[in-house]
């Protein structure tokens, strides 16, 4: 007998059951978790003679144990809490049982949340059931860690942080039993989807080390040079650090100053150029621009002991004296992206000191140089993380690649992670053939004494946002004494770069500063092409200094924003001369770009 032929009252009581089960699992799972947790930081490290928080890589045991203190302190609080979710746990049951009697409301309760799309998640009574108590129990588990008082404001924002982590861990979703979709696609597949995840969670289980690297795009899919960064140029000059790449120009005219552009170094720089469609570099290209991009190499051990100096000596101002010989120029403008912007900043701080300007006009994407708001990534950079991430690193000199991209999906766990896991494990999906995914795979090493320099210095001291608080080749950088015109974007939903933040570089310059907001994040926020006419953007053309009262000003425009970027930079760079030919002025072709050193995998 189908459930739906059952008589109400089994129904009901079946549910009954169900509910109450279901309640009891969730209701003790946060402390079953503490309390396991703090066992394998302490207790299990006693017997090995070995430092708890080299098991502890992000620092979080403290916190939680600090936490678990405190609420146990407070037995009321805590029955208190557990009496809130309790009733909103009986409330649930009985809209539950009312609906079965079809005495429910009738509301449209279908979720806006990606996880819980499928459709039997709110037509089925018993998944729309696991829905809502999963998401009750989550946000009051959050709910109850955010009200935790006495604990340092570090501490609160990593207890909130993790705890939001591991509520999106436990979503029924994640599980096969209990996600209605994987369920119905091994009865419609005849089981081929369970045979399908099977093999793929093997692909992806490091055998060696049982690590799980999750495949979110199909590495087959994508040819360097051939269907992704392929926008024509050529390599016109290498060192151990980076390739410069010169592109061919589109146009029979260009703009007197070329374009110089940093691109992190934590990615690849073909983010710039994923294909025709959707690449900043083609379409600056086909603006005029003779843009030269910075190709930085993918380090080994041989340069772990390069430091942020030679990043800048040996590559921003070594690359502005053969953009020189190239085309016969000296003055540019450039732009910096992410890392890249922040060592663009000290740069400019560094140039400005000794009387270099050759750099006219600088655009930021999505780079700090003030890292106090400086966001979720701050939880992974306190001096104990720091610390354990300066052991990791001795002995090969860098840090993997994999790590800090593991570290980027955490900040948004739910489309990162666990999507990846329920469509390559549960549904037993082919990976995606996506370049933005493709490029986000291609992971590349940190050296070590940048990558401690970078954190330590930015992120845990905020010195850069400091006169004088850093010191680059004996000079101090003082920001205050860039002069030049700087465009400043940011994106409104950058976990990697908050706006907030980049709004703050505002107030560091002493030229004129253009602060525009796109729609979107850390890359989608930047790589929209105007043919696209997604993402709007907003600009207060009255330039405010407090950011509350520049959102108040602010004008939203349709689309992108690269449109605004061309108008602000053109103005800027110069009479238009005769196009410039890569090889035709002092520097010899090395290779067809995107170069060597872009392939280099980790």
């Amino acid at each position: 007998m189908s459930d739906k032929d059952k008589p109400v009252n089994e129904q009901i009581e079946e549910m009954s059951k169900t509910i109450v089960d279901t309640w009891q699992q969730n209701a003790t799972m946060m402390t079953q978790l503490f309390n396991q947790s703090h066992d394998l930081l302490t207790k299990n490290m006693e017997p090995l003679n070995m430092d708890p928080s080299s098991m502890d890589p992000m620092n979080i045991g403290p916190a939680f144990t600090e936490a678990n203190k405190i609420l146990t302190s407070d037995p009321m609080k805590l029955m208190q809490a557990n009496y809130e979710l309790w009733k909103e746990h009986v409330a649930l049951m009985q809209q539950a049982m009312m609906d079965l009697m079809n005495k429910g409301s009738g509301e449209d309760t279908k979720s806006s949340d990606k996880r819980f799309r499928h459709e039997d998640w709110t037509n089925n009574p018993m998944f729309d059931y696991i829905r809502k108590s999963y998401l009750i129990t989550s946000k009051w588990m959050v709910s109850m860690m955010s009200s935790i008082e006495g604990l340092s404001e570090a501490d609160k924002k990593k207890i909130v942080f993790h705890s939001q982590l591991l509520a999106d861990a436990f979503s029924p979703s994640n599980f096969f039993m209990t996600n209605p979709e994987a369920l119905r696609t091994m009865v419609e597949s005849k089981g081929e989807s369970v045979l399908k995840g099977m093999q793929n969670l093997q692909r992806d289980l490091d055998p060696a080390t049982s690590q799980l690297s999750i495949m979110m795009s199909d590495p087959d899919a994508f040819e360097l040079g051939k269907n992704i960064a392929t926008t024509p140029g050529k390599i016109v000059f290498q060192n151990e650090l980076l390739q410069l790449i010169q592109y061919e120009p589109t146009t029979a005219k260009v703009y007197e100053r070329p374009l110089v552009i940093a691109p992190p170094w934590i990615n690849k720089y073909y983010i710039l150029d994923l294909q025709p469609k959707n690449s900043f570099i083609a379409w600056a290209v086909a603006q005029g621009y003779t843009v030269f991009v910075i190709s930085w190499v993918n380090p080994d051990s041989a340069l772990g002991a390069k430091t942020f100096e030679d990043y800048m000596q040996e590559g921003i101002l070594n690359v502005l004296d053969v953009v020189e010989d190239a085309t016969g120029v000296s003055e540019v403008s450039m732009i910096g992206y992410c890392i890249g912007g922040t060592l663009l900043s000290a740069t400019l701080g560094y140039m400005a000191s000794i009387g270099d300007n050759r750099i006219k006009a600088a655009t930021f994407f999505a780079s700090q140089a003030d890292f106090s708001e400086a966001g979720d990534l701050k939880l992974f950079t306190d001096e104990a993380q720091v610390d354990n991430l300066e052991r990791m690193m001795e002995d090969k000199g860098y840090l993997e690649g994999k790590s800090m991209a593991t570290t980027f999906n955490m900040l948004r766990s739910n489309d990162l992670i666990w999507s990846f896991y329920v469509d390559n494990y549960l549904l037993g999906k082919d990976p995606l053939k996506f370049d933005l995914l493709y490029w986000n795979a291609d992971s590349t090493r940190m050296p070590r004494e940048t990558h401690l320099f970078y954190l330590r210095e930015m992120y845990i001291n905020n010195n850069l946002s400091k006169p004088g608080g850093i010191t680059l080749k004996g000079v101090p950088i003082d920001l205050s004494k860039v002069k030049i015109p700087i465009y400043l974007q940011a994106a409104k939903d950058d976990h990697i770069a908050p706006y907030p933040s980049v709004f703050k570089s505002t107030g560091l310059y002493s030229g004129p500063v253009r602060f525009m907001l796109a729609g979107s994040g850390h890359i989608a926020g930047v790589i929209n092409p105007p043919a696209a006419g997604k993402y709007n953007h907003w600009i207060n053309e009255k330039q405010p200094k407090d950011l509350d009262e520049w959102m108040d000003g602010a004008e939203e425009h349709e689309g992108s924003w690269w449109n605004d970027w061309d108008k602000w930079l053109s103005k800027k760079s110069g009479k238009k001369v005769n196009k410039r030919i890569p090889g035709s002025g002092k520097l010899d072709v090395i290779e067809d770009a995107p170069g060597t050193y872009v392939s280099i995998k980790s």
